[in-house]
């Protein structure tokens, strides 16, 4: 199904058209009614992998590579069982 939206509407809610055209859908935009554009996906466009994407992204310099931790290795999150229990028990 797509969307038809005023241009007036298009520039409003821009980011929502973007996320729908990032979905895979269609969007149409009219001018007093009458359809003059059409945003939608690229086709043939290659997916890439998450490597892929943190390689580029390293490449450009917005992220860094992980640090080495050394002899220091984070230890799992222990949670204690029974919270929900623990504050309903408090509430009462």
């Amino acid at each position: 199904m797509n969307l038809t939206l005023s241009t007036y509407e298009a520039k409003a809610r821009f980011s929502e058209v973007m996320r729908l055209v990032r979905e895979g859908r269609t969007v149409h935009i009219s001018y007093h009614g009458k359809p003059v554009a059409e945003i939608r996906p690229i086709q043939g466009e290659k997916k890439r992998t998450l490597e892929e994407h943190l390689d580029d992204l390293e490449r450009r310099g917005l992220v860094s590579p992980p640090a080495e931790l050394g002899p220091f290795r984070p230890g799992p999150v222990v949670r204690r069982p029974g919270a929900l229990q623990r504050f309903l028990d408090e509430r009462e």
